[in-house]
């Protein structure tokens, strides 16, 4: 018997021995490499000799003006898209779960924006809302509400808000679907004793609904946030990070210093920067859920 346990655990080492080296040489070995070129400054100019610096690269990041500028960018970017995804995917899938006629039509509906390119969506919001785009035309010679054209991409807050947009339009879709399986999973006895008890439709959702898939919500939560401070194709294609790379974000950032300024040094400690912060918000927020498990309840979701 130990004979065959060995052999089975031989086995099972030997299936797993493939996947372990795919992953050790794609993706545990780049994240060493970079550990260690955050430490150098490292330029593709002498690539056999390498200054080691320490922590400067660190230090240089966290006394960079323009970094916290565009730290501060993610950070807004995350705060206003990922609320607006959950709330208005969650509106989406109370809507289309109330139905009982064409609700597979209306899911692919609310589901296109998913699966179209980032790129030529940020293409199309571009060309929308660019200084000579779609929408100065239509507010200024259709409507002739403005006297002339807005520079909507050109400034801090507008372009930051037209990306915004982008990311809500964009999201919306993969929220109504994950709260749409969650909501069929809530028990359809709790909503009938609250018939039977009188309440109403508000209080069914902020009693029943609401409760019912607040694990859903926590685990959209997670992966929306950390979707928001990986944003890249939308403030790239749109604004570039113009003016003045007051519009970029953090990977944006990571991407000029690194292959238009040649300081990859700066860029890999940038990287580690923005993981440790990504890591302390999501230990943060499984404590959260673990609380939460530990609370119990119909939020099992």
């Amino acid at each position: 018997m130990e004979t065959k346990s060995k052999l089975n655990r031989l086995q099972i080492g030997l299936l797993l021995l493939p996947g372990l080296c795919v992953f050790g040489v794609f993706t545990v070995y780049p994240i060493f490499r970079l550990l260690l070129m955050s430490f150098f400054d490292w330029n593709f100019g002498a690539m056999l000799r390498q200054p080691f610096i320490g922590l400067a690269n660190y230090r240089q990041v966290m006394g960079d003006d323009t970094f916290w500028v565009v730290f501060a960018n993610t950070v807004l970017y995350t705060l206003v898209t990922v609320p607006g995804q959950m709330a208005l995917g969650l509106f989406t899938a109370v809507l289309i779960h109330g139905v009982t006629r064409f609700r597979v039509t209306f899911r692919v509906i609310c589901y296109l924006p998913v699966i179209t390119s980032w790129v030529i969506a940020s293409l199309v919001f571009r060309y929308v809302f660019n200084t000579e785009g779609l929408l100065n035309y239509f507010l200024g010679q259709v409507l002739r509400i403005v006297p002339g054209n807005i520079r909507w991409l050109d400034t801090r807050w507008s372009g930051l808000t037209v990306a915004m947009i982008l990311g809500i339009w964009k999201g919306v879709g993969w929220n109504m679907v994950v709260f749409l399986a969650a909501l069929q999973q809530v028990p359809l006895d709790l909503y009938e004793a609250a018939d039977m008890d009188g309440c109403g439709a508000a209080r069914k959702f902020l009693h029943i609904t609401l409760p019912g898939i607040r694990g859903t919500l926590l685990f959209a939560l997670i992966m929306l946030t950390i979707g928001g401070f990986n944003v890249f194709t939308s403030i790239k294609m749109i604004t570039g990070g113009k003016p003045a790379h007051q519009t970029d974000t953090l990977l944006t950032w990571m991407y000029y210093k690194a292959f238009s300024t040649g300081k990859f040094g700066y860029a890999a400690a940038l990287s580690f920067v923005m993981a440790a912060a990504l890591a302390l918000l999501a230990v943060l927020q499984f404590r959260a859920m673990q609380a939460r498990d530990a609370k119990g309840g119909i939020g099992r979701a």
